[in-house]
C-alpha cells in the first residue's frame, strides 16, 4: 500500500485514496469530501493501484532475451536504454482473501458507443492465491486456446480485446484454474474447470453494464467463475430440450389421473358394488373443481350402466355418499333420460344408510 492507491474499508463503508501514513500501522485515507480518516491498515484493501492492475498482456508468448551483466556503475547510456522493470510489489493479504473469488469480467473501452466499440475481457482474482488459469472456447469440434498464464493475488487481469465481429466466439468460454501461494504454506483448493454461457444479447444493450463493480471504475459485464471456493455451474437449456419437456408435461398432464377401473365388489347374490365416491376412482385431484369430479363420477357411472346394459336383472349398488346430494341427484337425473328402462331405488338402509342407490337393468 502507498500514497496514491485507492482503498476501501473492509469493516465499514467507505474508502479513499492513500494520503499518508501514521506510523507503521496507520493510513491516511482522503475521501471523497477531501477529509483524512485514519485508519488502521489491516482494516483496508487496495482497489485500484499502477501495480495493482498489471500492465495489459498479449496471449502471445514474448523470447526470452539473455540477461545482461548488471553494470557495478550507472552511465547515461544505461538511463537512456528501454529496460522492463520487474514488478516487485505484493498485493497484502486480507483475512476473507483466503476463499477463491474469482470472476470474469468484459468492459467497453467508449460505453457511450455501445453498438461499435471494442471490449476488453479481464479475469478479476479477488482473493490471496495465485491462480494458473487456462481460458478458451470452443472451435472447429475443438477447443481454443484465447489466453494462459499466472495471475498474481488480489488483482484483475487484462486477458484480450475483441470487437463485435468475435461475439460468436465467446458464447462458450471454458475456463481452468490452478490455486497456489508462493513461498508460504497454504490451504490446498481444488482445481477449477466452468464453462460459462455468455450472453452476446447483452453485449448491445447499454443497461446491462454495472457501474456497482469494486474492481472498475468504469462500467463492466461480470460473470461469477468461483464463488466462496465454490465453481459456478450454469443450468443450459437448449431449445429442442425445452420443447421436449414441455411435450413430455403436456402428455402427461392429459394421461387419465385415476386407477384403471373404478372400485368394485361383487356380493353373494351377484350384486356388484361400485363406490363413487371421488377418492376411490383418483389417485390425485389436485387442480379439479368440483364440476370436474362430478363429471368424471358420472363417467364411471355411464361406462358401468353401457358394460352391464345387456345382462338382465343384473343388481348394481352405486355408492355416492350422503354428501349434500349432488351425486346423488345427477345419477338418478342419468337414469331417467338415458337409462329409462331400468329400476333404480335405495339401497340398503342397513348397509349404506342414504348413501347408495340401486339400479336393476331391465
Amino acid at each position: 500500500m502507498k500514497i496514491g492507491d485507492k482503498v476501501r474499508f473492509l469493516f465499514e463503508t467507505g474508502g479513499g485514496i492513500v494520503k499518508g501514513f501514521q506510523g507503521k500501522d496507520i493510513v491516511l485515507v482522503e475521501d471523497e469530501n477531501g477529509f483524512s480518516i485514519p485508519m488502521l491498515i489491516r482494516e483496508c484493501v487496495v482497489i485500484d493501484t499502477n501495480e495493482y492492475n498489471f500492465e495489459k498482456k498479449t496471449v502471445a508468448p514474448k523470447k526470452e532475451e539473455p540477461k545482461k551483466p548488471k553494470p557495478t556503475t550507472t552511465t547515461l547510456r544505461d538511463e537512456e536504454e528501454d529496460i522492463e522493470p520487474q514488478v516487485t510489489y505484493r498485493p497484502m493479504e486480507r483475512r476473507e482473501g483466503e476463499k477463491l473469488n474469482v470472476a470474469l469480467a468484459f468492459v467497453p473501452i467508449d460505453i457511450k458507443q455501445i453498438s461499435t466499440t471494442i471490449f476488453e475481457a479481464y479475469i478479476v482474482n479477488d482473493s490471496n492465491y495465485y491462480l494458473s488459469y487456462l481460458y478458451a472456447s470452443p472451435s472447429a469440434g475443438g477447443m481454443k486456446l484465447r489466453s494462459q498464464g499466472i495471475i498474481e493475488p488480489n488483482t484483475k487481469f487484462f486477458i484480450e480485446e475483441f470487437g463485435r465481429e468475435h461475439l460468436n466466439e465467446l458464447e462458450r468460454i471454458n475456463i481452468q484454474l490452478f490455486a497456489f501461494k508462493e513461498e508460504k504454506n497454504y490451504m490446498k483448493k481444488p482445481a477449477v474447470d466452468v464453462e460459462l454461457r455468455i450472453d452476446t444479447i447483452k453485449f448491445y444493450k447499454l443497461h446491462t453494464f454495472n457501474t456497482d463493480s469494486p474492481f472498475f471504475e468504469e462500467p463492466a459485464l461480470v460473470y461469477d467463475i468461483v464463488r466462496n471456493d465454490r465453481p459456478v455451474h450454469q443450468v443450459f437449456v437448449e431449445a429442442d430440450d425445452l420443447k421436449e419437456a414441455l411435450l413430455k408435461k403436456k402428455n402427461e398432464d392429459s394421461r387419465p389421473r385415476h386407477t384403471p377401473q373404478p372400485a368394485r365388489k361383487q356380493k353373494a347374490d351377484n350384486t356388484i358394488e361400485i363406490d363413487l365416491h371421488i377418492h376411490e376412482l383418483l389417485d390425485n385431484t389436485n387442480g379439479m373443481s368440483n364440476s370436474d369430479m362430478l363429471n368424471y363420477q358420472l363417467d364411471v357411472f355411464r361406462k358401468t350402466m353401457d358394460e352391464y346394459r345387456n345382462k338382465k336383472n343384473q343388481r348394481l349398488v352405486f355408492i355416492h355418499g350422503k354428501g349434500e346430494g349432488v351425486l346423488r341427484n345427477a345419477l338418478l337425473k342419468e337414469l331417467k333420460s338415458k337409462y329409462g328402462s331400468c329400476i333404480s331405488q335405495d339401497a340398503s338402509f342397513r348397509e349404506y344408510g342414504f348413501g347408495a342407490l340401486l339400479v336393476i337393468i331391465k
